[in-house]
């Protein structure tokens, strides 16, 4: 005992002051004011508390599995792909950091990007085929994942897993089918679960379309799609989750799992991409959940992300130093809707377009309505508006290079939807070709400058239909009759003013009679078209330009009435929505009474009296 006592007193004196109180007997000891680091952990805690807090409502929960984090109304995303190329890149692949000798001697520091990238994505192959260790996960993570999947894979199931290896955490669940697709079969000959394997590099993709030969005889077959710690070394997530949707069935489930990023960085951390190297857990939830949304956009439905981590120590320190780890998983259905119906023509469109390159979200939510009137007020153009929906890319191709022009986003989208409604638009590599030169990405000849230069008065709504005229003819009529056409709007012009049309008006009526008369006419020649505009009255050109006029403003008020009923829908429906939830949420907590089937009545709970 003396022993103790002495040795507790050495190890107080050799302790500075300010430790020495620590170590007294809480009844002599000091005023506990320089005693903040519990306030600082307290503070740490509810910080924590407030990431973990769940944004889904109570609803949202039923028939899920537990640890919902992120309901499907929660997510949020900007109209265009946010992400920069720099973020996908390997370690071995980022920019080469400036070398100050270099600098000092005048040196070059060559940086070749697309040198870098292809070496890397050989180490990466090279890495994936001889050097793969296994992904290992943590045992509590491994539980709470077999857990999650039991919930939603079921006996009998088709079964699609990207990046594949030897443990699909499915043991338990006997499916009829469990295709496995990996860079190559080395773990992947090793997992019980998998009746067929596939060699396929997730990163050789190409932009806007999907993983690079995946077969088509995988698509629309599977009831489940998992990536499976796999998201973190994607360079090309967009493409992959759009090839994982065109693998589903309707109704078919995308499940994403991931771990938390340090799990087994030390390993695999050369594979990484820059964005999971550098962000945190909660932000990869989004991020996740943004490649769902850039890949096929509202094809997916029911959009949640689980935090499914294993529960944390209690004791703050314990926690710090803890080797626990975290997994998650964000998930989605695909939508069932694959043709036009009548009553459903916008959602429709919707679903034509979820898969469609090219297009950001923007462009989709702005050119979806206009398809949608379009189609249901010109029955005549049914057909090929359904026929030539797949030409958008090419249209977006180009008009993708105006977003740096004062070209409103708008007005591209009434281009876009205007030309696939024209019977003659092919998107021909002239026709394409005319559509950049009229809308001044390339130098434009004498046709197009001489257009331009006489029809500089149109406003940008009339220069679109007047594109929408020109440009499906280009390959089709020959090139002298495009340069009369050209030619003919300043004479044509002039001859209207001449029956009273203001200059404005008449380059309206002249160049679109041209372009609609003239051009179109296989026989109409331009000495015909010249007789024809001369000998035209000038109530015959005054009832045309009020036709003109009147037709546009019908054309903007029924767009307008549709994208206001359509918000005012919209608004209706996530109204009540929201009040049926509170209806429900104010049931639950104000319910007092029951259905007694012993006794056939309505009873009070607890005691409670009428």
């Amino acid at each position: 005992m003396k022993l103790l006592v002495a040795s507790a007193l050495l190890l107080a004196l050799a302790l500075p002051t300010s430790a020495f109180r620590f170590i007294l007997p809480t009844a002599i000891r000091p005023s506990t004011s320089l005693y903040i680091i519990g306030g600082a952990i307290r503070k740490m805690r509810e910080n924590d508390a407030k990431k973990k807090m769940p944004m889904a409502l109570p609803e949202e929960s039923e028939n899920e599995a537990p640890g919902l984090r992120v309901g499907a109304r929660a997510w949020k995303w900007p109209p265009v792909y946010p992400y920069d190329r720099e973020l996908f890149r390997r370690s071995d692949e980022e920019e080469i950091p400036p070398n100050p000798l270099a600098m000092a001697t005048g040196e070059i520091q060559e940086d070749n990007q697309e040198q870098r990238a292809v070496e890397s994505a050989s180490k990466a192959k090279t890495f994936w085929e001889t050097e793969e260790p296994e992904t290992v996960l943590k045992a509590d993570c491994v539980v709470n994942l077999e857990k999650h999947l039991k919930f939603y894979l079921k006996d009998g199931m088709d079964v699609l897993e990207f990046g594949a290896s030897s443990n699909s955490y499915t043991s338990e669940i006997k499916f009829n089918s469990h295709v496995g697709i990996a860079p190559t079969n080395k773990y992947m000959s090793s997992n019980p679960s998998l009746t067929e394997t596939i060699n396929l590099d997730l990163n050789a993709c190409t932009d806007d379309i999907g993983v690079d030969d995946f077969p088509e005889t995988l698509y629309n077959k599977y009831d489940v799609v998992l990536i499976s710690n796999t998201v973190d070394f994607l360079t090309s997530p967009k493409e992959v989750f759009k090839s994982a949707y065109r693998a589903l069935k309707p109704g078919g489930m995308l499940m994403v799992p991931f771990s938390d990023r340090d799990m087994y960085k030390d390993v695999f951390e050369g594979q990484m991409t820059k964005m999971w190297r550098t962000m945190t857990d909660d932000q990869h939830m989004w991020v996740v959940g943004s490649f769902f949304e850039f890949s096929a956009g509202k094809g997916w439905d029911g959009l949640k992300g689980f935090d499914i981590s294993p529960p944390k120590p209690e004791n703050f320190i314990q926690e710090k130093l803890s080797n626990a780890g975290g997994i998650y998983v964000v998930q989605a259905t695909k939508k069932e809707v694959t043709e036009i119906e009548e009553g459903k023509e916008e959602e429709g469109f919707e679903s034509m377009l979820w898969l469609t390159p090219t297009l950001e979200s923007r462009d989709k939510m702005l050119i979806t309505p206009r398809l949608t009137r379009m189609y249901t007020s010109l029955p005549s153009s049914r057909s090929t508006i359904l026929r030539n929906i797949n030409l958008l890319p090419s249209v977006y191709s180009a008009l993708v290079k105006m977003d740096s022009f004062a070209f409103p986003f708008n007005l591209q989208a009434q281009l876009a939807a205007n030309l696939i409604s024209e019977h003659g638009f092919t998107a021909s590599e002239p026709q394409i070709e005319a559509l950049e030169e009229g809308l001044g990405l390339q130098t434009p000849g004498e046709t197009w400058t001489t257009v331009g230069t006489e029809t500089a008065m149109l406003d940008p709504e009339e220069k679109v239909d007047l594109l929408t005229f020109i440009v499906p003819k280009f390959g089709v009529v020959s090139d002298t009759k495009m340069s009369d056409f050209a030619q003919g709007i300043k004479p044509t012009k002039e001859v209207l003013m001449e029956k009273g049309l203001l200059e404005a008006d008449a380059c309206l009526v002249g160049s679109e009679l041209l372009a609609r008369d003239f051009l179109s006419g296989e026989d109409v020649s331009k000495e015909d078209f010249g007789r024809w505009i001369t000998e035209m009255s000038k109530s015959e050109a005054t009832s045309i330009l009020h036709a003109r006029k009147s037709f546009k403003t019908k054309s903007e008020e029924e767009l307008k009435t549709f994208v206001e009923e359509r918000e005012e829908r919209l608004k209706r429906e996530v109204e009540e929505r929201e009040q049926m939830m509170k209806q429900v949420e104010k049931a639950r907590e104000e319910r007092t009474m029951y259905f007694n089937e012993q006794t056939g009545k309505m009873e009070f709970i607890d005691g409670d009296k009428e």
